[in-house]
């Protein structure tokens, strides 16, 4: 990897970041605030939060294994994506690299920030080689986006092929495990110390339940961590996210009993699915969603809507023509699909 002063924007190497009043006096104990202009009545809503999280950082530290001053959180790992750009790329001059198909945002993100966006195609597998994503990358390829399990493909991507590109790659690679409470394969995360270029990005949206939050994960080294806080805004994380997330992480057990139902369901979908006569093929999961080929991917989409069931059609995304995505439900609603996909 190259040192990380030559991968960061300029300005955002020499930025010097906003201090608010809660970081000036952090360490020290205080009962009496007046120094942020808040209103003094309606607590605790009339206080900031916390621009660091710590409290929060040290029950995602207990769960996830991961170094508290290896975290960032942030508004979703949509914030965390955005921040990657912000802070690596030089719009209109730097490009990434990233797998096709995959999450959409990488690229709405690219395109925001004016920064070309290349993507490489998965195989019919839905797979790719380090070789092949590498040799899209040139001098000015700051990043790589690498979704695994991939949304909306399901698959774990090979994780000899993501090593390969963290070993050979100059610039930082992006592995998203929003689905990786769902797979089988190791994570990242546990790596930091052993590829220095690489953040992993993590949510509380999907075995967490807790969607509506809007808290995202990033683990990398401390000094991408360092950077990451640097640019994000002061007060990125309101307190009633960072309440709930804490509340949430106490009871892990929890949240292992959902994926286990969820596992088991999705076993239950995904073979009732190849037995149904409007489906052609149900491609391998490794996430708490599947891809099925459909006879009539619009056709069948139209159809379950006016029944009041919503799947997400992905007939027009590259690589998965006549494909709807199907998240896995609670059983009575898994049922409810599939009885009506037997009437179609």
């Amino acid at each position: 990897m190259k040192q990380l002063e030559e991968l960061v924007r300029p300005n955002i190497w020499g930025l010097a970041p906003y201090s608010s009043a809660r970081n000036e006096y952090s360490g020290q104990a205080a009962h009496v605030f007046l120094d942020a202009n808040e209103n003094p009545y309606n607590s605790p809503f009339n206080r900031y939060p916390d621009p660091l999280q710590l409290e929060l950082k040290a029950q995602v530290s207990k769960v996830k294994g991961v170094p508290a001053e290896n975290i960032f959180l942030g508004n979703g790992s949509d914030e965390a994506i955005d921040l990657a750009y912000r802070i690596f790329c030089n719009p209109s001059q730097d490009n990434v690299v990233a797998i096709e198909p995959t999450y959409g945002m990488y690229k709405v993100c690219a395109d925001i920030n004016n920064v070309e966006y290349r993507p490489v195609l998965l195989d019919a597998d839905y797979q790719i080689s380090a070789g092949k994503l590498l040799s899209a990358c040139d001098e000015k390829t700051k990043l790589i986006w690498i979704c695994s399990p991939n949304n909306p493909t399901a698959n774990n991507i090979c994780r000899e092929e993501i090593v390969g590109v963290l070993q050979d790659f100059q610039g930082i690679v992006v592995v998203d495990e929003a689905y990786s409470d769902f797979s089988k394969q190791q994570t990242f995360r546990s790596e930091l110390g052993k590829y220095i270029n690489l953040i992993v990005l993590n949510t509380m949206s999907k075995a967490w339940g807790s969607a509506a939050i809007r808290l995202g994960m990033a683990f990398a080294s401390r000094d991408i961590i360092y950077l990451f806080n640097k640019v994000k805004y002061p007060y990125n994380v309101n307190l009633l996210t960072q309440n709930q997330a804490i509340e949430a992480l106490r009871d892990p057990y929890q949240v292992q009993d959902w994926v286990k139902t969820i596992l088991n369901e999705r076993t239950r979908l995904v073979c009732a699915f190849r037995d149904l006569a409007c489906v052609v093929k149900v491609y391998p999961t490794d996430a708490n969603f599947f891809l099925a080929k459909m006879t009539d991917a619009q056709g069948i989409y139209n159809y379950l809507v006016e029944k009041g069931i919503v799947v997400r059609n992905r007939n027009k995304i590259t690589l998965c023509g006549n494909c709807l995505r199907i998240t896995v439900g609670t059983k009575s609603e898994n049922s409810e699909l599939l009885a009506a996909l037997r009437t179609f």
